[in-house]
């Protein structure tokens, strides 16, 4: 069985199993219970002293979900690799310090029918966008097969043509990986961010990079959430300068959970 091995634990999030687990405990607990049933999430993906803590107040929702959800369709920006399309990995499974993840094996062979996606390990071998998801969806739901997307350069609508052929039911989650503005003062960002946070919550699916680094996947997102008439909650919003950053040079975090 093909595995792909962590490359960010350590970095974004601690090594240490038994560190990861009270890590992402104490983040949890940190955050308000919501009756919210969420189809799809919206959720950073920095490092967890950085953004941990906001990405907890939308995987916190999946509480009453843990035994209901089997598949979670997973998509999130390529970091280190430019190409065309949508990447899926050649492995079988993912591993986290809290154990191994199955992939979806027949959804993922399904996907090849789309010329948009290719399988392609090199935009998942260093990808930090999906990895720093799994520990909390592992610690969030019980038994669940992942279908790990990694989105380059794709319209909405190719992403959205995706989404659609595997929306399924209540047993499938969907999470979008992204941050919000990149390196403004702690002023500029809160502006710039408070001004796509209210693109979402419109489901406007013309975001940029600039907006969002994971603007592919969402836009792709926000195009389906449109047609099917889908409400947006906004969870928590902050950035590095809140958290663990200085203010001169920071980084933007909101979560969101759609239904």
């Amino acid at each position: 069985m093909k595995t792909r091995q962590p490359a960010v634990a350590g970095s974004f999030y601690p090594a240490n199993t038994e560190k990861l687990e009270a890590t992402i405990s104490t983040f949890l607990t940190n955050t308000p219970i919501r009756k919210l049933s969420p189809k799809i999430l919206i959720v950073p993906h920095a490092g967890y002293i950085y953004s941990g803590q906001t990405a907890a107040s939308a995987y916190r929702l999946l509480e009453e979900q843990a035994n209901t959800i089997r598949k979670v369709i997973l998509l999130g920006p390529s970091h280190r690799t430019h190409f065309r399309g949508v990447a899926l990995p050649d492995c079988d499974a993912f591993s986290t310090p809290l154990g191994s993840v199955p992939l979806d094996i027949q959804t993922m062979q399904a996907l090849l029918r789309f010329n948009q996606v290719h399988i392609m390990n090199a935009s998942h071998v260093m990808e930090h966008s999906l990895e720093v998801q799994l520990p909390f969806l592992q610690q969030c739901l019980n038994n669940f097969l992942l279908v790990p997307l990694v989105v380059g350069d794709a319209s909405p609508m190719a992403v959205a043509e995706i989404l659609e052929s595997i929306w399924g039911g209540d047993e499938t989650l969907i999470v979008i990986s992204t941050d919000l503005s990149h390196y403004h003062t702690y002023e500029e960002a809160c502006a710039r961010d408070a001004t796509t946070i209210r693109l979402i919550e419109q489901l406007t699916p013309n975001l940029t990079g600039g907006q969002a680094c994971g603007c592919q996947p969402l836009n792709g997102l926000l195009e389906v959430a449109q047609k099917k008439g889908m409400q947006v909650s906004t969870l928590d919003i902050c950035n590095s300068g809140d958290t663990a950053g200085d203010k001169n040079r920071v980084v933007g975090y909101a979560a969101f959970s759609l239904q």
